[in-house]
């Protein structure tokens, strides 16, 4: 049965609960829980984490704890019953626990680890406390450090400050605010000390900080490792100040034995001193420890024969010194002991030991000798500071260690009165003695010993040095040979009090011999008595002492017979007449010095005070006596300070009428002795002696007539020191005056009462009266009435002794109101007046509520006044603290209305007025305290107090100022962050009594500034103060620990809510008002609804469409709204404010007021485009705040712009933003992007002079100016991103702007600048960028990303791979997509993120440039990858049945054709597809392609090495010859054939026939071109290779035997193979040298081939047309489509090679088991592997010729690093051979061609096949011959020619050189920067062989690798000496058709192809040949210099005005008769394509 609890109530859990049982509560070891009711050993109650759940749990898992119950049953609260301090520990451990894990998180290791120390330390301080074992000092002392600890977290973490009382948090309901910011700058303070270590002393609460801290120093020796000097030694230790030149402590003595240890073994570990007493002065002086080593041993060391060795002396050894200053930083930062070694030197000259330190210290290093080793002297070291109690107190294992204390010479500079001392101190200076006949100086050793008047020696009289027990006799050291020693030796006599009189020192005088009976002979002595005659103690000086003769026979049984003689000079003078005959002689020529110094309680050096305590015996001089004792040093006189007093006030009595003033001005004198810091202690000692000890009864009216006497003096005297004395001394008079009236009354019982009242108001007139004097002119004066002032408060006290309360207070209110109440007394005495009045206010008099009453005006009256005044603005916010404080704490009392109310009338206004001067000043310190002050009065006023206040007005124009005020104070209030943000308390205090103000204030708004009296200026001031409030970063709840809101909820509420009703009851009474707001108030209160208060935005957002009634009311739309609110939803959403959930209240909120208006439509149109904005605002912010990469910044910006531009067209937002993004790509490194985007602001501005205001960083100027600065800029940008081409456009549109200027200088400049884009065009290098798709699926996406697709362009060098992981590190959360096909609804609905990525093939615009034949490649490569709106991608699959012997027949492939909203690039690195296209290309479509496209790549490779002639490296020729002939053979075309020539398939497709000739055609086309290339391969194959090129020659014949059937007649076509040749053939090979023309003549079929022709893949020699097929890259493990091995089939069915079945190229796989079709397609690697190409050009692009693939091998050489392998990640599966083995050929010519290299250049290869040779394809028309391999393998070193310098070709003539990247196998190429190569050495040009001339003339650079990628070294040609070279007629397009007669003079049976023919029959063949005239290619016609060079045709035509059509045309070459090549007249605009479309159908009906 469940039963409620009554004792168990609270528990902590000690056992973690799993709540496995029904009802179960889940419980974490360490929570709390308040238990509500039990059943057998199971408890139901609540975590106090999570108190709105109940639970089970059982009860051995909890530890109960006592508690307090309040409110018992259903509702009760439990506050557990423990020190408040464990509680907060508790609680600050467990919020710490989450920030400190976070601390490691964000790398603050540091912090953690300080972190977890102090939190280690405050478990065990409050398991300290817990215990219950702590003494109440301890306890107080556990605490002191752990609130230092708990303040120091808390800074450290930014937490809050907790404001503390000792020790315990503070109840800010308990105190004023006041008090309460007092508290809060007591705790920042305290904090601020600690946090430079963490438990640094600090004063503790209440205690009085006036008192100095001693310092002590902790010496310990630990041992004395100089071991050589094999005797005892003594050392002695002490403090030296060097400046003053003097020791200023007494001596630590330490007694070694020779071994080093201590002589006693009781102090071993125990030698130790403390110097104490030394004060923060002493501790700057220039202070050193001094070490004095005496050895006790033989006279000299080394030297056994000086002296017996039983006799010992005391010898100086050596001396070592630390200084304090350079230790004391390390000292104070550590708390234990220090270790130090000190070097002991050895004094070079014994005369000078007395010196020795000091000149160690000066390093004199002539004097000392240095120790040979560095051994010394070992001590630690520790600073200790507080008084000896403290000390004894903290560190209670120092002193259990036989602790010497080692006390300062002199007294200290506090003189406790307790403590009684009596010690005097000698120093033996010096003596001077005679030579005594001997041939060398004496050794010279004192004895001496202190007698008492008996002549008895005293015992244990005299001290070596603390650390040891005194002793009777002292024996100096002996100086060797010295007749004049000095010692310089301090010993204290500590002599008892009672022996001190009488007693006298002898000093005796011996001669040590060193000879062998070694005795010591007397041969003098002195002496001296300790007190003088007159009683007086020694002085503190040098004293000469008489020496006098004696020998060892002398006796001094009889000391009265030398204490008869003089000691001294001084005592000789006394008495002159000493008879001569006496026993001893002086001897005059010996002297003998000391010198002393009495530090003693008891005996006083004073003659004056000796007469003032014995003035009885001399009654006649008591006169002089009282005059003389201000001249009697502090000291003395507090050490006698009770019979002082007492024979004062004998005095007194004695005769008052004689002495009554002498003696006052006495008692004015000590008392204000006893002020001074040193003596203040001793004030305790007077308040006793008042107290107890003083009995003069009848001292009152002596005391009163002399204090009156001296005021009533005040106004005449111009010399008043004496006067302001006795002011100052006024408290303790005031006391004694009391103290003796009560004396007299208890002694008279109470008699002359009325005589002592009325002398005590005689007396309070006389102040009033010395108050009320005019002081201005008198300086004396005002010090009178200062001192008076100050000292007035202290005698409230003794006269509440006499007098009543009132009394007091009315003496008290009359000498305060007789002050002149202006405030132009003079600054000074403003001070000292508030002052006395603050510490009234402080008195206890002011606490009583009787005298408030009587004090608080006139207290007010003076503050009120400086408060106008605005000076001593602190002074008066400290008395008003005080006052408050007060006025609190006595609360309860109703007198306190009174009060209040007196504060309100007197300060409210004053207060305001203060507060506004102060907050325009930014005075922080005073601003706080004068708010603490105002928030204190309002938080006393109750709704009387407001009700007066508002009742109190006179007039409307009187309430508006003062709401206005108090408004704009509360406003400043909270934007000026008056308290400092951790301040928490603070200012939720302050938020609470605004909020509560506000209240009172608004129905006072309501009521009179509403209606007729409506004032714009208070509601303004009302609502702004309103929107601050909401918006206070203090009560933003949400971003607090729950622990933390519970508790403000709890105590406040949240005051945003009660704010926000108020704030919209107010808005609701304006009524028709309203409309002046509009659109004020809009900004505003869009930030009060963007405040995360669900409750705040429901109260608030109705408000905007209550706006846009009004509006439409007024002005028949809302446009002013809508402006307002489109504005400020930007800025504020981009400070940080608003969410989603907002976004969807503002948008269900407003559409569900606005359905109902009757402009419905639009207002719906307007909060849809809001919340469109809006979606678009947050994703912008949350990429700019979080750690987002660059790409999501850069797509969120642009999405937001194009927002701006087209959906609201907000122009100066839309530029806002432009800059925004510009920014971003700058600091990307977009060049190319930034100018795009710079571009659309430039676009807006016209080239007119109108001006420009300054917006965002640009100056005031006009639009010309800014628009000229913002071409520039672009084109600056332009620049830096190498895309000059679209600069230039910019360049001529400022060229014009300046030439219509006359502005020749620019330009000029300007021009310079355009000529020297066109150099870079030319000269430069620029990658090819790749192209990705990006699909971004699933709602967890930002907005402007969700479910869309986009093209990116890459990063320089960035392949797929790449590109993926950084898709996938920009978006850590999503999930790569393992297919190409659209994601279907699941998935775009999903809360998930989904990738899906591809690379793409731009598809270009400017189509004719490319076709274009004499445009160098460097410009076609900036056409192909620039201004791209279209991309392509290829994906293969099988149309139904698959046909197992050809799968080509149903090989389809789907091609995917995106266009893009813009052309890339532009002002963003990827834009949104706006529209895609699926087309299916067709199994025969397809084929035709594959065939075009390697017929293209081969003419391509042809055609390089025509042009080059090159005896050379022809591997690449090789293995694209074998590649195709070979696969021929083994039925590459022949499944074509199979497959479409079949006569079913032609009868099933009728349609096809066009199609299907086509196909025939290509396929006689390609034996043509395989016949031209063998004949090159003929001409240039090594002769090695011979045997390779027979097999190709064979395999030659066999394919084109396998075609005959299909084409008869084919074999005589090829005059490679066969000696004749049909003209069918001769019209081909008139072609065949593969000119750009003939390239262009041949591409007829489709669309897609231009652009296969520049742009191919990297990994192999492959179609074209497929080229897309495996574009995607595959993660994940899922399947496409099929089984894996459906997809092999898929890739094999491209092209029917039968020997390489089942292999796939260039397949990335990144998972375990799909592989996914690679984008080289129907291809093969054979002939080129994937490594050898890193240039841009990627498989996304389809299949190059062959120059385009392999031009970037050798500069990538140069950029890339050497070795480059990727982590194989791919499954790579094989080729497979008839033996199993992989291709020996293919991996051969990879070996050779690319070497040790391995470049990635395909985005889309996976690692694998970069890093292993690729398999050929079984898509392919071509494929390896493994037969090849022994002839490249035995001879692939030996093929590389050596490089040479280079050569150039003819004018305008590019060559593609590929033997750079040549390398031998395993040779790692060099890593060279990339360069042009116009200092590249090359490979040697050799001449042609049918050519005289050979095509080169030397005048021009050459080209090496590829214009394809902006790597490769192009430099331009050099046109302009075109006159040097003789006119070329042998090109290409003119070679005669019977150039390929077997009749010429060629080897047979290989033909070799004339690319360049220049003999005259060619000539004449020519006029003779009918042959059509082609335009020459451009790479061969010089241009003509005289006019201008082609321009790139514009690249943002959408943008720029449209250029001229005059550049790109088509030049023609007529052909009719042989002429210089000049350039032609361009054509009229328009027949450029007409010219190209005429040309190809002639070469067509010339082919057939």
């Amino acid at each position: 049965m469940w039963t409620p609890t009554e004792e168990e109530k609270y528990g902590v859990v000690i056992c973690s609960f799993r709540g496995s049982v029904p009802q179960g509560l889940v419980l974490e070891i360490g929570e709390t829980v308040q238990i509500l009711e039990k059943c057998e050993g199971w408890y139901r109650g609540v975590s106090t984490k999570k108190p709105n759940v109940k639970g089970i749990f059982p009860a051995n898992y909890i530890h109960l704890k006592k508690a307090i119950v309040s409110n018992r049953g259903q509702y009760e609260t439990v506050v557990p019953l423990e020190d408040s301090i464990v509680t907060e520990v508790t609680a600050t451990l467990q919020e710490w626990a989450s920030l400190w894990k976070q601390l490691y998180v964000k790398h603050k290791v540091d912090l953690f680890y300080k972190l977890r120390h102090v939190m280690n330390e405050l478990i065990d301080l409050r398991r300290q406390l817990l215990s219950g074992h702590l003494t109440q000092d301890q306890v107080r002392e556990v605490k002191r450090h752990i609130t230092v600890r708990l303040d120091w977290g808390n800074e450290h973490l930014g937490l809050d400050l907790v404001p503390r009382k000792d020790f315990e948090v503070v109840d800010s309901d308990q105190i004023s605010v006041s008090d309460l910011y007092k508290m809060h700058l007591s705790s920042r303070q305290s904090v601020q000390q600690s946090t430079s270590q963490v438990d640094t002393m600090r004063p503790r609460h209440g205690e009085t900080c006036r008192m100095p801290v001693p310092h002590h120093f902790f010496l310990s020796l630990k041992s004395f490792t100089y071991n050589t000097i094999g005797e005892d030694t003594d050392v002695f230790f002490s403090l030296y100040d060097m400046r003053e030149g003097k020791q200023i402590s007494e001596r630590f003595l330490v007694r070694l034995n020779k071994n080093g240890g201590p002589r006693n073994p009781e102090k071993i570990e125990r030698m130790c001193a403390l110097f104490t007493d030394l004060s923060s002065k002493d501790m700057k002086r220039d202070l050193y420890i001094v070490a004095h080593v005496i050895r006790i041993g033989r006279m000299l060391l080394n030297d056994s024969k000086k002296g017996p060795p039983h006799l010992h002396y005391r010898r100086p050894y050596g001396c070592a010194v630390l200084s304090i200053l350079d230790v004391l930083q390390s000292l104070t930062e550590v708390k234990e002991e220090k270790d130090f070694v000190l070097k002991v030197y050895t004094c070079n000259n014994e005369s000078e030991w007395s010196q020795i330190h000091e000149n160690i210290i000066r390093k004199s290093s002539a004097k000392y000798s240095a120790p040979s080793a560095s051994h010394g002297l070992i001590i630690s070291l520790q600073l200790l500071r507080g008084d000896m109690e403290q000390i004894r107190r903290e560190n209670p294992m120092i002193f259990n260690r036989g602790l010497a204390i080692t006390r300062k010479l002199g007294f200290p500079d506090v003189i406790m009165p307790g403590d009684i001392r009596n010690d005097l101190y000698l120093t033996l200076e010096k003596g001077d003695f005679e030579r005594g006949g001997k041939s060398v100086q004496k050794n010279i050793e004192v004895t001496m010993y202190v007698l008492y008047a008996d002549g008895e020696i005293l015992k244990d009289c005299i001290s070596l040095g603390s650390g040891e027990p005194n002793r009777s006799s002292y024996h100096s050291f002996v100086l060797y040979h010295s007749n004049s020693p000095r010692w310089g030796e301090i010993i204290k006599l500590p002599i008892p009090i009672d022996r001190f009189r009488g007693s006298h020192l002898r000093f005796e005088f011996r001669h040590c011999s060193t000879k062998d009976k070694g005795e010591k002979k007397l041969f003098g002595f002195a002496f001296s008595t300790l007190m003088r005659d007159d009683g007086t103690t020694l002085s503190d000086d040098i004293h000469e002492l008489y020496v006098y003769k004696c020998d060892e026979n002398s006796t001094f049984n009889n000391h009265a017979l030398y204490l008869g003689l003089p000691c001294c000079k001084e005592d000789y003078n006394g008495c002159p007449n000493i008879p001569s005959s006496l026993i001893f002689q002086r001897s005059t020529k010996e002297s003998f010095f000391i010198s002393t110094q009495l530090s003693s309680t008891k005996l006083t050096q004073n003659v004056d005070l000796l007469a003032l305590l014995k003035w009885k015996a001399f009654p006649d001089r008591i006169m002089d006596v009282l005059g003389r004792l201000r001249h009697v040093s502090g000291e003395e006189i507090v050490k006698f300070l009770q019979d002082i007093l007492d024979t004062l006030f004998v005095i007194l009595d004695d005769n008052t009428e004689k002495y009554g003033l002498l003696v006052f001005q006495s008692l004015v004198f000590i008392i204000n002795l006893l002020r001074d810091i040193k003596y203040f202690h001793f004030r305790p000692v007077m308040d006793t002696y008042i107290q107890k000890h003083f009995a003069g009864a009848l001292a009152y009216k002596e005391l009163i007539r002399c204090l009156k006497w001296y005021m009533d003096c005040s106004a005449e005297l111009i010399r008043q020191d004496h006067i302001q004395e006795a002011m100052r001394a006024l408290e303790y008079l005031f006391k004694f005056i009391v103290q003796s009236r009560i004396l007299y009354s208890r002694a008279t019982c109470g008699m002359e009462e009325e005589q002592f009242r009325s002398s005590i108001q005689e007396l309070f007139q006389s102040i009033r009266f010395v108050l009320s004097l005019d002081s201005r002119n008198s300086e004396t004066l005002l010090f009178t009435q200062a001192a008076l002032l100050n000292s007035f408060p202290t005698i409230f006290d003794e006269l509440l002794q006499m007098f009543t309360v009132q009394e007091v207070a009315e003496f008290v209110r009359g000498t305060l109101g007789s002050m002149p109440s202006t405030v132009h007394i003079g600054q000074s005495m403003d001070v000292v007046k508030l002052q006395s009045i603050a510490r009234t206010v402080d008195s206890r008099l002011f606490s009583f509520s009787e005298s408030r009453r009587i004090l608080l005006p006139v207290v007010l009256h003076h503050i009120h006044l400086h408060l106008r005044q605005q000076k001593e603005l602190l002074i008066c916010s400290g008395i008003l603290g005080s006052i408050f404080s007060i006025v609190k704490t006595s609360s309860l009392e109703a007198d306190v209305m009174e009060e209040v109310e007196m504060m309100v009338e007197s300060l409210l206004d004053v207060l305001l007025q203060t507060l506004l001067t102060i907050m325009s000043k930014s005075h922080a310190q005073e601003a706080g305290e004068y708010v603490s002050c105002l928030l204190s009065l309002l938080r006393q006023m109750c709704d009387t107090h407001f009700q007066h206040l508002l009742d109190n007005f006179q007039s409307k124009d009187e309430l508006k100022e003062f709401l206005l005020k108090i408004f704009c104070v509360f406003r400043n209030l909270m934007k000026m962050s008056v308290f400092p943000r951790d301040w928490m308390v603070m200012r939720l205090l302050t938020s609470n009594i605004i909020v509560t103000t506000v209240q009172y204030l608004s129905s006072a708004l309501h009521k009179n500034f509403t209606e007729t009296d409506f004032d714009f200026k208070v509601w303004n001031s009302y609502f702004s103060l309103a929107v601050l409030f909401i918006n206070q970063p203090s009560l933003q709840l949400e971003i607090i620990t729950s622990a933390k809101r519970k508790k403000i909820l709890d105590k406040y509420g949240d005051m945003r809510v009660m704010m926000a009703y108020e704030l919209f009851s107010m808005w609701q009474n304006l009524g028709e008002h309203k409309i002046h707001f509009i659109p004020g108030m809009i900004g505003p209160f869009l930030g009060v609804t963007l405040v995360p208060q669900p409750e705040v935005r429901n109260i608030m957002i109705p408000i905007f469409h209550d706006m846009m009634d009004w509006e439409q009311r007024k002005n028949g739309n809302f446009k002013q709204v809508e402006a307002e609110l489109i504005d400020k939803l930007d800025s504020m959403v981009s400070e940080g404010k608003g969410d989603e959930s907002y976004r969807e209240l503002f948008s269900l909120l407003l559409l569900e007021k606005v359905e109902q208006e009757t402009w419905r439509e639009t207002g719906i149109s307007f909060v849809t485009s809001v919340t469109r904005l809006m979606e678009r605002l947050l994703d912008y912010r949350d990429c700019m705040k979080g750690e987002e990469t660059e790409n999501k910044k850069i797509g969120c910006t642009v999405n937001l712009m194009n927002f701006y531009k087209s959906e609201i067209n907000k122009e100066e937002m839309y530029i806002r933003y432009i800059h925004k993004l510009c920014d971003m790509h700058l600091q990307a490194e977009n060049y190319t992007e930034a100018a795009f985007t710079l571009l659309l602001y430039c676009e807006l501005l016209q080239w007119e002079d109108r001006p420009l205001r300054e917006f965002l960083h640009y100056p005031s100027q006009t639009e010309w100016q800014r628009k000229e600065g913002l071409c520039r800029k672009i084109i600056h940008y332009f620049n830096k991103g190498k895309s000059w081409e679209f600069g230039i456009p910019l360049c001529r549109e400022l060229a014009c702007q300046y030439e219509s200027l006359y502005d020749y200088q620019s330009l000029s400049w300007i021009r310079k600048m355009e000529a020297s884009y066109y150099d870079n065009i030319m000269e430069q290098q620029r990658l090819e960028p790749e192209f990705f798709r990006v699909g971004f699926y699933g709602r967890k996406f930002p907005f402007f990303l969700r479910n869309k697709e986009y093209v990116c362009r890459g990063h320089d060098y960035e392949r797929l791979e790449a590109f993926q992981q950084r898709m996938l590190s920009e978006f850590p959360q999503a999930v790569a997509m393992q297919h190409p096909n659209h994601p279907d609804d699941a998935i775009l609905q999903c809360d998930a993120q989904y990738l899906q990525i591809y690379a793409v093939t731009p598809i270009p615009d400017y189509v004719d440039v490319l076709q274009m034949d004499r445009v160098p490649d460097r410009v076609k490569s900036f056409y192909r990858v620039n201004n791209v709106r279209k991309f392509r991608y290829d994906r293969p699959f099988h149309k139904g049945p698959k046909d197992k012997e050809n799968e080509f027949k149903s090989l389809w492939i789907e091609r995917t054709t995106l266009t893009l909203t813009h052309s890339l690039p532009g002002i963003s690195r990827w834009f949104e597809v706006e529209r895609r296209e699926l087309v299916e290309v067709s199994p025969l479509e397809n084929a035709i392609q594959v065939v075009e496209n390697k017929n293209q790549e081969l003419r391509s490779l042809i055609s390089q090495y025509q042009h080059k002639q090159v005896h050379g490296n022809i591997n690449l020729l090789s293995m694209c010859l074998n590649g195709v002939i070979d696969a021929a053979v083994n039925g590459g075309i022949a499944r074509y054939q199979e497959a479409f020539f079949d006569k079913d398939y032609i009868n099933k497709h009728p349609g096809d026939a066009e199609k299907i000739t086509q196909l025939k055609e290509l396929m006689q086309e390609q034996v043509h071109v395989l016949g031209v290339g063998l004949a090159v391969h003929e001409k240039f194959v090594h002769p090695e290779m011979r045997p390779l090129h027979k097999k190709l020659i064979d395999q030659f014949q066999m394919m084109r035997a396998s075609l005959y059937h299909e084409f008869p007649g084919l074999d005589k076509l090829s005059p490679a193979c066969s000696g004749t040749s049909t003209p069918r053939g001769n019209v081909l090979a008139s072609h065949s040298p593969m000119s750009p023309e003939s390239i262009k003549m041949t591409h007829r079929h489709s669309p897609m081939n231009l652009m296969g022709t520049g742009r191919h893949s990297s990994s192999s020699l492959s179609s074209h047309a497929s080229s897309e097929a495996g574009n995607m890259v595959m993660l994940g493990d899922g399947s496409m489509g099929d089984a894996p091995e459906d997809l092999y089939h898929h890739m094999q069915l491209a092209y029917p090679n039968p020997r390489y079945q089942g292999s796939v190229t260039n397949v990335s796989v990144l998972s375990s088991s799909q592989a996914s079709p690679s984008s080289s397609s129907l291809s093969s690697t054979h002939s080129a592997p994937s490594q050898m190409i890193t240039s841009a050009p990627s498989s996304a692009r389809g299949s190059p010729s062959l120059p385009d693939k392999y031009r970037h091998a050798r500069e990538m050489m140069l950029l890339l690093p050497t070795y480059r392998d990727r982590p194989s990640s791919a499954m790579y599966p094989a080729a497979i051979l008839e033996n199993g083995q992989p291709p020996n050929f293919q991996r051969a010519l990879f070996q050779q061609v690319v070497g040790a290299c391995k470049p990635c250049s395909d985005p889309n290869l996976s690692v694998a096949e970069k890093a292993v040779p690729a398999a050929p394809s079984s898509w392919s028309l071509d494929s390896g011959a493994q037969e090849a391999q022994p002839f490249l393998s035995a001879h692939m070193g030996r093929i590389l020619a050596p490089p040479v310098p280079p050569r150039s070709l003819l004018h305008g003539h590019y060559s593609l050189h590929f033997d750079a990247f040549h390398h031998p196998l395993g040779d790692t190429p060099p890593a060279l920067p990339a360069r042009t190569l116009r200092k590249s050495p090359l490979h040697p040009i050799p001449a042609s062989p049918t050519s005289p001339q050979s095509g080169l003339d030397g005048s021009n650079s050459t080209l090496s690798g590829s214009a394809s990628s902006g790597v490769s070294s192009l430099s331009e040609s050099n046109f302009g000496h075109s006159s040097e070279a003789p006119p070329r007629t042998d090109t290409m397009d003119s070679m005669p058709s019977q150039a390929w007669n077997a009749d010429e003079d060629l080897e047979p049976p290989y033909l070799p192809v004339h690319y360049s023919l220049s003999e005259s029959a060619v000539l004449d063949s020519i006029k003779a040949q009918p042959c059509r005239s082609h335009s020459a290619p451009g790479c061969v016609i010089p241009q003509d210099p005289m006019d201008p060079p082609a321009l790139p045709p514009k690249p943002y035509h959408p943008r720029l005005p449209a250029l001229e059509h005059d550049e790109g045309v088509l030049l023609r070459e007529e052909t009719e008769r042989p002429r210089g090549l000049h350039r032609k007249a361009p054509l009229p605009p328009g027949s450029a394509k007409e010219e190209q479309a005429r040309m190809a159908w002639e070469h067509g009906r010339g082919e057939q």
